[in-house]
């Protein structure tokens, strides 16, 4: 796996022919999501995370770290949307399970919280950005010191 040092070092490792469909998944992401979210290289990948400026207590499986939201990658085979929200939240889980076979025609690949994107011309954008915008930095805080943190 290849070590990146920012967000741009990132952009430039990422395949040609996968470029316009992550660039347009970063730009749905950031124009739906709460602008108080930080975009920033996190684990390696892209992330919006809540800053400690906000948050001062940081992630509690490593304290150093900004609180995660979201984060996007590109792996071997696919695309992936990492969603903490969906993770923590089963109502938001659920409804964005029965609202994706609406946007896609192919069967939802999908972890705990991670979204697998495998084919590039059939990524629901529209959705993405629906589900960025379901969850404002303040219900996620609570989200997570309520139902993650423990």
């Amino acid at each position: 796996m290849t070590k990146h040092k920012d967000l741009k070092s990132y952009l430039k490792a990422i395949p040609e022919e996968r470029q316009s469909a992550f660039n347009n998944l970063r730009e749905t992401i950031n124009a739906a999501i709460d602008d108080k979210f930080e975009e920033c290289l996190s684990y390696n990948m892209f992330g919006w995370v809540v800053p400690k400026s906000i948050y001062p207590e940081g992630y509690h499986c490593d304290p150093k770290l900004p609180l995660p939201f979201a984060n996007l990658a590109n792996q071997k085979g696919f695309i992936a949307l990492y969603h903490s929200g969906v993770y923590a939240d089963k109502q938001l889980h659920d409804w964005f399970v029965s609202e994706y076979p609406k946007y896609c025609k192919f069967k939802l690949d999908m972890g705990k919280s991670c979204i697998r994107f495998k084919r590039v011309d059939d990524i629901p954008y529209d959705l993405v950005g629906e589900l960025m915008n379901r969850m404002d930095m303040a219900q996620w805080i609570n989200l997570y010191e309520t139902k993650v943190k423990g």
